[in-house]
């Protein structure tokens, strides 16, 4: 199997060490300054390695757990870091105008991001984005720990690194809402999105830009989809309260099919489930396949709150951002 390494070497060579003698240096086939291409025997179902840097007598292992080949995978490209924590990083609030208000902004950096600057990343656009990193900042002090999930996730190899912007309403109800999510639309796509693309290190396209939002914020999570297809070709709505202020179920029942990958979920019985149900069912209706483009769950006892969303984000996550689902799409 062929494996590229990709890093911004300084100093030293890149080689790799594997579960076969983790005291043998691998060489690369073909090398340049910034990356390696190394060919690796897979001895049975997967194999651990980890990329190193040997420089003189020093060696460098990568941080974070052991990358595991799969036999059966496609030839793959890592991206490791050596110097920097395991885990990734929240930025400080930034405050970007929109046209109703100021809205509070975060952003999740994954680990090795500051380091290894030859990656880039999907970036996930979540709502509510107070309630995402923080106790302090969230509703009744319950926050999503998206920081730690993504983090956990990376470290399982379940899942592709991505960025994380968390957007804060200034009005929820207004913004998360017809007519007002019009307004809150053009502030992401016009303004947000556009100022984030110039200052990080984006992937490009719609498969590379998730925006996902629960209860209202799954409801504006949808439209924006809907409404901008050729921006967000990816969308989670946790227990989104579906037709209690929107036209989702008439646009979608009447306008042309968007080429969306769509992830739904709800608690029961009390969590928008019946809402999910019929909206699953519309999708379906109109040429959504279940478990290829569209993924539902639903979750008994499951509550309409923070703690709730925060148990089951992984799954969004993983499949949007894991590894074996984005090869499936040829998104990697």
């Amino acid at each position: 199997m062929k494996v590229t390494v990709t890093y911004p070497l300084r100093a030293g060579r890149l080689h790799l060490r594997t579960a076969l003698d983790w005291d043998h240096d691998l060489e690369p086939v073909a090398a340049t300054a910034t990356s390696a291409v190394f060919e690796v025997p897979v001895v049975g179902p997967s194999l651990a390695l980890k990329p190193v840097i040997r420089d003189g007598d020093a060696v460098h292992w990568a941080q974070g757990p052991d990358y595991v080949l799969s036999a059966g995978e496609p030839d793959p490209d890592l991206y490791p870091y050596f110097f920097s924590a395991q885990r990734g990083r929240v930025s400080n609030v930034l405050r970007v105008q929109s046209e109703d208000g100021v809205h509070a902004v975060r952003i999740y950096h994954p680990p090795g991001y500051d380091e290894n600057t030859l990656r880039r990343y999907p970036v996930l656009y979540m709502q509510d984005g107070n309630n995402l990193f923080f106790p302090e900042e969230s509703f009744a002090g319950d926050e999503w720990k998206v920081d730690e999930t993504m983090d956990r996730l990376d470290g399982m190899n379940a899942i592709r690194k991505a960025i994380v912007v968390g957007v804060s309403p200034s009005d929820r109800t207004r913004e998360y809402t017809a007519p007002g999510y019009h307004a809150y639309g053009r502030f992401l796509v016009e303004r947000l999105k556009p100022l984030l693309d110039a200052h990080l290190r984006t992937l490009p396209g719609p498969a590379n830009a998730v925006v996902m939002g629960s209860s209202l914020g799954g409801v504006v999570a949808l439209f924006l989809a809907w409404e901008y297809p050729h921006i967000f070709g990816r969308v989670a709505c946790l227990s989104s309260t579906f037709g209690y202020q929107d036209d989702l179920f008439q646009r979608i029942a009447t306008e042309p099919r968007r080429p969306l990958h769509i992830y739904l979920d709800s608690g029961w019985p009390r969590d928008n489930y019946d809402a999910t149900n019929a909206m699953r069912d519309l999708l379906m209706y109109r040429g959504w396949r279940l478990g290829v483009d569209l993924m539902q769950f639903s979750f008994p006892e499951g509550l309409h709150d923070e703690e709730s969303w925060a148990m089951r984000s992984h799954l969004p996550f993983q499949y949007f951002f894991g590894r074996a689902w984005r090869v499936s799409r040829g998104e990697d």
